[in-house]
């Protein structure tokens, strides 16, 4: 199974992440995000950083996942390659790990700056053996 995908979106960045489960999905989706930024296999996981966080729906995890990672590469300019997630669907909380380095223009690739996560056409779809996540993000 692929991990992830690209779509077409007018002004922005379309991705659908794929994943066994939701977690693989959720983990699948932010190394999509990054790989918009830079090439990931290029990027070492040196550096740990760990998001905790609480939603409302599965959208809005989803949506403060992404964002919470899209803080650290804005506030420490760090790139991530490798994701651990789990998540409490029933009391809508999620633990995840991020690992990976900060930027270093010598070794990574500056592709295009993800500039913020949205709502936009986001649907999470269990498909029985597998998830479907959908989701925009703008550049």
């Amino acid at each position: 199974m692929q991990k992830f995908e690209f779509f077409e979106h007018t002004a922005d960045i379309g991705i659908r992440a794929y994943g066994r489960n939701l977690n693989e999905a959720f983990e699948n989706a932010a190394v999509a995000v990054f790989e918009v930024m830079t090439d990931t296999s290029k990027v070492e996981p040196r550096e740990m950083r760990e998001v905790k966080i609480d939603g409302y729906d599965l959208e809005n995890l989803l949506y403060r996942w992404i964002e919470s990672l899209l803080v650290y590469y804005d506030s420490e300019i760090m790139l991530f390659s490798k994701f651990y997630v789990n998540i409490d669907e029933k009391n809508l909380t999620l633990e995840g790990k991020a690992w990976g380095e900060k930027f270093n223009p010598n070794k990574h690739e500056r592709r295009t700056v993800v500039k913020a996560m949205t709502y936009h056409e986001m649907k999470i779809e269990n498909k029985g053996n597998y998830y479907i996540l959908t989701f925009v993000v703008d550049i």
